[in-house]
């Protein structure tokens, strides 16, 4: 796959909206919903486990969690409530595996670093992940790539760069403090950079104020 490109879409979503002005009833609202979702969420949960067909299971438990307890929300607030549903189904999950293990540690994956301390940084809200990761990569090249970062920095990056969710409603999703999503943030885009830069020729021109 080539030509990919990744947007920091904005929510909520136009057509999603129009919907919603049109009174579409919640079952065809939900529809819209997952097919507009689906996609990102299948790639962060792929990136966050290595399982696709684990992903697969996460994402659709979610839509159905989400639609049986929060129905008559409005589409904005799905969001966020989504990827809170999400990220807590993907933390269950992560407990029943490390439980599951528990006798056979040697058997396990080593985990990568994710320390929790909070760096001073400022918040790179307004950088655009187009200014990293350019069309002139694919979306397996960048996929490997997220896999690679620690549990908390693929979700800081792919709720904020890809959902477009600002730093509060992000700490709200995680269950951190704003000031560890600004850190994993920072520590994402800069591992990325690392990852990716002999594939991208324009990563070297990218700079932060941090």
């Amino acid at each position: 796959m080539t030509g990919f490109s990744i947007s920091m879409d904005r929510i909520p979503k136009e057509s999603l909206i129009q919907a919603e002005c049109n009174d579409i009833p919640n079952e065809k609202r939900l529809a819209f919903f997952m097919q507009e979702v689906t996609g990102r969420a299948l790639v962060m949960m792929e990136s966050a486990t290595g399982q696709q067909d684990i992903a697969m299971d996460l994402v659709q438990e979610s839509f159905i969690s989400l639609y049986k307890s929060y129905a008559n929300k409005t589409t904005n607030e799905w969001y966020p409530l989504f990827y809170t549903i999400l990220n807590n189904k993907l933390q269950d999950f992560r407990r029943k595996e490390q439980r599951s293990f528990k006798n056979f540690s040697f058997f396990k994956k080593k985990e990568t670093i994710d320390d929790d301390d909070e760096l001073e940084i400022v918040d790179e809200y307004n950088l655009d992940p187009s200014d990293i990761l350019t069309h002139h990569l694919t979306l397996e090249e960048i996929q490997t790539a997220i896999q690679q970062l620690p549990a908390r920095q693929q979700q800081a990056f792919t709720l904020r760069a890809w959902e477009g969710f600002s730093t509060q409603t992000t700490a709200e999703i995680m269950n951190c403090t704003e000031g560890s999503v600004k850190t994993h943030y920072h520590r994402a885009i800069q591992n990325l950079k690392a990852a990716l830069s002999h594939l991208n020729p324009t990563a070297g021109e990218f700079s932060d104020e941090s």
